[in-house]
């Protein structure tokens, strides 16, 4: 019979530890993301090529979606506090040695490396918050959480600006070490430490890992690949989506029956926690869509380097601070129902997205003001309503199945969203470039003046940023019945007054 695991009392050194793990959560997102808008820096640096770069992103999300699936057993088997440390300990590492990696194939291992203790981190982060938060702070516990998909994403732009321009390329990696250490240390100091719980073993789920394992793998593999290799034209995408998505069905089945699985299906009977699960890829799609949609029309049409992008972004990031204890003071007020919370977040997301779809070839980072500035409120107010309800009304042991579903949807939507909105903005940019191509053969004199295929380029990018604009408003739009339908009302862990 496993020893029960008893939470202590709140105190001020659980606090220092859930800001420990919080840290290292936010320095692994911002790692991923200072490296990925870096990423051309980069490979001038070391040599290596688009298609390299390419693999690079690739493996890094792979391995870190995967982590996310059974990071909630490892922490349940070895500890809070070990495997959290350990974790940590590893992702800084390896973020130093990454620059030096003498080869590719070196650097690709390392980055690997990397995105698997990097998605351990967040399944840690909730499911402190889950078992040490008392009822009526739990919540903002949560509000920490979402950060992560708030906060954390918009700030990759800003740092990797200071780093890679102001300091240097290493520095995009190296950046992390000063945060680390200091996660490291009130972690240490502030989680207590469980027991071992090597008990475990006698009922790992080793089928489970290696069917699981390589379906995500392949499938995020098949994802981030597929907008360069023209999707199912290519053999390869065939054959990582495919076989990706068949040993992700039998690791389904095998979870089902299994004793002491990585995944409890039976979970998925919560509508709570199913709704919670659909509707976190369509706000993550939107939330990627809206950092990404301006940053590229900038870049693209502009010519913006990050550090001219980095102004806009912050005008989102930086009052999250606020914005998200606040969102979650409004939630735990028991006459507030956090579905319609989040249909207004959505609502206004939808709002900043038909205002973006306005725009044109003479935009700069300015006229995005009101785009980003209502976003402040709606992105909280469309993530904190659905950790609510997800985590809600869940007995205590189930805790970390809710935080590898969680987790692991959200890490693979994320990737999903970013290969869909790539596919669609493909799409659009062929179709308008035909059209205007079209049009200036029919109607010759449009063509005359300098710089026609700058103008036409240009042209093409607006338009295709106000298609995506308008795509992003209608699935922030279509998720809104839902909330109707399928949740059910559930009131704050404690009211307040």
């Amino acid at each position: 019979m496993p020893r029960p695991v008893v939470a202590p009392g709140f105190d001020r050194r659980i606090l220092v530890g859930l800001c420990g793990v919080l840290l290292a959560v936010l320095v692994s997102g911002f790692n991923e993301n200072v490296t990925k808008v870096a990423l051309a820096d980069i490979r001038g640096a070391m040599g290596f090529s688009v298609d390299d770069g390419s693999w690079i992103v690739a493996l890094y999300s792979a391995m870190s979606v995967s982590a996310m699936a059974f990071a909630p057993w490892c922490a349940a088997t070895f500890s809070l506090r070990r495997f959290a440390l350990a974790m940590i300990g590893g992702f800084m590492v390896l973020g130093v040695l990454c620059p030096l990696a003498p080869n590719l194939q070196t650097f690709l291992l390392l980055r690997a490396l990397q995105g698997m203790c990097g998605g351990a981190l967040p399944p840690l982060l909730m499911s402190v918050a889950l078992r040490f938060l008392p009822p009526g702070i739990k919540l903002y516990g949560l509000a920490a959480y979402a950060l992560t998909a708030t906060f954390g994403p918009s700030m990759g732009t800003p740092l990797a600006a200071f780093w890679v321009e102001q300091v240097g390329w290493h520095w995009a990696f190296w950046q992390i070490v000063p945060y680390c250490l200091a996660a490291m240390a009130m972690v240490g100091w502030g989680l207590p430490q469980d027991p071992l719980r090597l008990e475990r073993f006698a009922q790992f789920d080793g089928v489970g890992l290696m069917l699981g394992l390589p379906a995500l793998v392949l499938l995020v593999l098949g994802l981030v690949q597929g907008p360069r290799l023209n999707w199912f034209d290519s053999s390869l995408i065939t054959l990582m989506l495919g076989g990706g998505a068949g040993l992700l069905v039998l690791f389904f089945i095998n979870e089902w029956f299994h004793p002491l699985p990585f995944f409890k299906l039976q979970l998925l009977a919560n509508r709570n926690l199913s709704y919670s699960l659909i509707t976190l890829g369509g706000v993550l799609f939107v939330l990627l869509a809206v950092i990404s949609i301006p940053s590229g029309f900038l870049a693209s049409v502009q010519g913006y380097r990050p550090q001219q992008t980095a102004p806009m972004l912050l005008w989102v990031a930086v009052p999250q601070v606020i914005a998200l204890p606040l969102v979650a003071a409004l939630l735990n007020i028991r006459a507030i129902d956090c579905r319609w919370v989040q249909a207004t977040g959505l609502a206004l997301l939808a709002l900043a997205c038909w205002l973006g779809a306005h725009l044109d070839v003479s935009w700069i980072r300015d006229n995005f003001l009101w785009v980003q500035l209502l976003q402040v409120f709606a992105q909280p107010m469309a993530v904190l309503p659905l950790l609510m309800l997800a985590t809600g009304g869940l007995a205590p042991q189930d805790g970390p199945f809710a935080s590898a579903w969680f987790n692991t949807v959200k890490g693979f939507a994320a990737v999903l969203a970013s290969g869909v909105l790539e596919a669609v903005a493909q799409g659009r940019r062929h179709f308008h470039s035909t059209v205007l191509v079209e049009r200036l053969g029919e109607q010759p004199w449009l063509a005359e003046g300098p710089q026609l295929g700058a103008r036409l380029h240009a042209q093409v990018q607006a338009l295709t940023s106000a298609d995506l604009y308008l795509l992003v408003a209608l699935v922030a739009l279509a998720f809104i019945p839902l909330i109707a339908w399928m949740p059910t009302r559930i009131h704050p862990p404690r009211a307040v007054a």
